[in-house]
């Protein structure tokens, strides 16, 4: 039990640090950017953006998933790469078909792999949601001004 909460807990430290870093490179584009980002034709541009970051993120979620299978070959849990990185793709993002489980022995890990999701897809949310209204607030005062 206690190596399960020792490396979860390390993975989840290892997936924030992933996305902040990933986050990192978003504001530092954003910043870098922002005049063209506020220039007409203002809602094409957003757009432009607004997809990028989410596929940015996704390319995130991404590396965290591959961390969580490899995490889950090193240990045994699984023989093969691939129940390795669905199981991770699954459990990560929460929605958990059951058609893949983890003996008992690791249930505890498989769940820390779903919280570690849970807190992931809401920092991106906040993130996405603040860069948002922050492109909006920018773009308005471009009109006014």
């Amino acid at each position: 039990m206690f190596e399960q909460l020792l490396i979860g807990s390390g993975v989840i430290c290892g997936t924030v640090v992933i996305h902040v870093l990933f986050i990192n490179v978003l504001v530092h584009l954003l910043t870098k950017y922002s005049d063209w980002i506020v220039a007409p034709p203002q809602m094409v541009r957003r757009t432009i953006v607004l997809i990028a970051m989410v596929l940015w993120l996704v390319a995130g979620l991404s590396v965290s998933s591959w961390l969580w299978a490899g995490i889950y070959l090193i240990n045994g849990v699984f023989e093969d790469l691939e129940p390795a990185l669905y199981f991770a793709v699954v459990t990560f993002t929460t929605l958990g078909y059951g058609d893949i489980i983890v003996g008992p022995d690791w249930r505890l890990l498989a769940s820390l792999t779903a919280v570690n999701g849970l807190i992931i897809v809401g920092l991106n949310t906040a993130f996405l949601f603040e860069a948002l209204s922050r492109i909006n607030k920018a773009q308005a005062v471009n009109n006014d001004g």
